[in-house]
């Protein structure tokens, strides 16, 4: 039977993993305190949070909000990185911390209550942003309205090319607007 204290945590925890969008699981052993602290202010803009906790008390929250099967991920020191908003920007975040610090490992993650490997976490990373996304599908639907439009404004440019041609032909070249000012 966990404590009060320990209750109020996994409480909190529980709460935490069930409104995250993506949960990155990492191993910090070696990091430092402000290079943590650096994680953490590089997370906050991005509606995300890094958090240290308990092995057993994770795994009670997990289990507790449906998530199964996190033991292998939880052993050592964990920190857990929750994105409530853009995953896809969190990630990289965490990528490229980990890059640079060479300290910070990616154990894996949980998405949508389902366990992720360190690699699907780092393939979430590559994924371009999400406006560059919406631009692109904003793109691919109006290519095919743009493209009808050119087809049927076609005919319309080919008889005005078709009349400025035998305008050019029966007048010596000037067009129909300095024709009529002379």
């Amino acid at each position: 039977m966990p404590t009060a204290q320990k209750a109020a945590v996994i409480d909190e925890l529980a709460g935490q993993l069930d409104r995250s969008q993506l949960t990155i699981v990492a191993d910090y052993r070696g990091l430092k305190v402000t290079d943590l602290q650096g994680l953490r202010t590089v997370l906050r803009p991005l509606d995300a949070e890094c958090r240290v906790s308990k092995n057993t008390l994770t795994l009670i929250a997990a289990n507790r909000v449906g998530i199964e099967g996190m033991d292998d991920v939880l052993a050592g020191p964990t920190a857990l990185v929750m994105a409530y908003g853009d995953v896809v920007g969190v990630s990289k975040a965490v990528s490229d911390f980990a890059r640079t610090s060479r300290i910070l490992t990616v154990r894996g993650g949980v998405m949508n209550n389902r366990l992720l490997a360190a690699p699907d976490v780092e393939a979430i990373a590559s994924l371009p942003p999400r406006e560059e996304l919406l631009g692109r599908l904003v793109g691919m639907l109006v290519s095919p309205i743009s493209r009808t439009l050119g087809v049927l404004g076609g005919p319309n440019r080919s008889v005005a090319y078709l009349l400025q041609a035998r305008a050019d032909q029966l007048g010596g070249g000037d067009s129909p607007e300095e024709a009529a000012a002379e």
